[in-house]
């Protein structure tokens, strides 16, 4: 009887349709029972007597394989991949596909949410007012201000879709391939990073994190920026360097950041001491429709492996150039 483990949690709390697919196809499962990220070691002693892995963003990794002697295939609830070691699984012929498209417009969404609080001091007039003052804050429109966007694929995309919603704003773009998306009604311009950091007066991030983009953004980088300008990073922990912005921000520079996604989670850093910062805990694919599309997709992915159909969401050779480029 072949086995799934199911590692991302939560899993079927808003819609039970994907523990439903397994039953109906007769698949034996288990649902992550310890309730959080597992870390490494935790993941490496569950996993050992599984066909199928419908994975967060835990740590999969070359130890984690060598313990999975029956693993073909890991069918990723998410977009990410910098938590899978592509190349290991590839050696030991396991499969890797991932849900691409789900998390998108809820991240999109997540992201310009954050930009709106921060311009207009929502995050800390809320505190203020809950403390029992009454203060008012001057604040700055979407439409008058110059938007860095760095990364234009799936989700960086869609947050240019949003942006056309709020009038003109002069946006900055920046991606490896520019030009790659169709032009929309908002106007952009394709600039380096280095003009990004320079000009803008809200940057937000939209890369993966890989060998390349591992701190990314670091003192040097935020010391670049404008006095009063904001980073936003819903995409992966690393990309910006926790610490360095956290040292950055207490000196008064930077307007204020807001972070949704850490290196190491749950988190607990410096960034927590400092009331210019707005900390989200990795909710930026958590809306109900998005979260219940991408666990649909993954089961169904282990449902069609396990039954000897066609995979639809394979990654493709690119993500494992990436980590083979890393190396």
């Amino acid at each position: 009887m072949p086995k799934v483990l199911i590692t991302t949690v939560p899993f079927g709390d808003k819609n039970r349709l994907p523990i439903e697919q397994l039953d109906a196809a007769g698949i034996e499962y288990l649902v992550n029972p310890i309730g959080r990220k597992l870390r490494e070691e935790e993941l490496a002693e569950m996993v050992t007597d599984f066909d199928v892995l419908i994975a967060g963003t835990e740590p999969i990794t070359e130890r984690v394989m060598r313990r999975a002697s029956r693993l073909k295939l890991i069918s990723r609830v998410g977009i990410g991949l910098d938590s899978v070691d592509l190349l290991a699984a590839e050696r030991r012929g396991i499969q890797v596909s991932y849900t691409p498209d789900a998390p998108a417009p809820a991240v999109a969404e997540l992201t310009i949410g954050l930009m709106l609080s921060l311009l207009r001091s929502i995050h800390t007039v809320n505190a203020r007012m809950h403390s029992g003052e009454w203060h008012r804050y001057f604040g700055r429109r979407i439409a008058e201000i110059t938007i860095g966007v760095i990364g234009a694929g799936r989700i960086g995309g869609q947050v240019l879709d949003c942006l056309g919603g709020f009038g003109r704003p002069r946006i900055l773009v920046n991606d490896l391939r520019p030009n790659l998306r169709p032009e929309r009604d908002t106007a952009i311009e394709w600039v380096g990073k280095e003009d990004i950091y320079r000009s803008a007066d809200v940057i937000t991030l939209h890369v993966p994190l890989t060998a390349q983009t591992k701190n990314m953004i670091r003192r040097e980088q935020l010391l670049q920026m404008k006095q009063d300008a904001i980073i936003i990073n819903t995409s992966r922990g690393g990309i910006v360097n926790e610490h360095d912005l956290a040292q950055v921000l207490d000196t008064g520079h930077l307007a204020g950041a807001a972070i949704d996604v850490f290196e190491q989670e749950p988190y607990a850093g410096d960034l927590v001491r400092s009331d210019r910062c707005l900390l989200t805990s990795h909710m930026g694919s958590m809306s109900v429709d998005c979260r219940m599309r991408m666990e649909i997709e993954a089961t169904e992915e282990a449902i069609r492996f396990l039954t000897g159909q066609m995979l639809q969401g394979l990654v493709p050779p690119d993500e494992y150039e990436v980590q083979r480029q890393g190396l």
